[in-house]
């Protein structure tokens, strides 16, 4: 069954059409990337939870060692691997009392116009010093509304932003 879906889908598409589409998924998918940053700067919590799928999506913190170490001799509770949700990390940007900013570097995107993966290293910026470090990857879904996060985790290295 999956290989007669293929041969129905696959074929009769030119790989002229596939790459167009591709490019133009590319462009949207880099605008969300905007929309995020710009987001965080205004304090918009609305506009980040709409970038978001709003059930079924995934969110996780995972320190680095070193910052792991240091946090737990304080916080033996603690996990390496933190769940969150975007809801959380929403009504922190949108309280925020403080000047807060998350600059990227290295975006790279991969996208076959129905799904895609984003993975950029990023500083958060607090008052305009550098918070925490790490990389982030974004899983994205094409949606009836666009493209939307399903999925996100970074890696989070506040001992490396001294």
């Amino acid at each position: 069954m999956f290989g007669l879906l293929v041969t129905l889908l696959g074929n009769g598409v030119p790989a002229a059409a596939r790459t167009s589409d591709a490019s133009t998924a590319q462009a949207q998918i880099e605008q969300v990337v905007q929309r995020f940053q710009a987001a965080i700067i205004a304090h918009d919590k609305t506009s980040l939870e709409a970038m978001f799928v709003a059930e079924g999506g995934s969110w996780f913190e995972v320190l680095g060692e070193d910052a792991y170490k240091q946090i737990k001799a304080k916080k033996p509770e603690l996990e390496r691997v933190h769940a969150d949700n975007y809801h959380h990390f929403a009504a922190f940007v949108g309280d925020s009392k403080q000047r807060i900013e998350e600059k990227f570097s290295h975006v790279r995107i991969q996208t076959d116009d129905a799904i895609a993966s984003v993975y950029f290293d990023f500083s958060f910026l607090v008052d305009g010093k550098v918070n925490n470090v790490g990389s982030e990857t974004w899983q994205m879904v094409h949606t009836t509304d666009g493209w939307k996060i399903s999925a996100m985790a970074y890696s989070s290295y506040p001992d490396r932003a001294r």
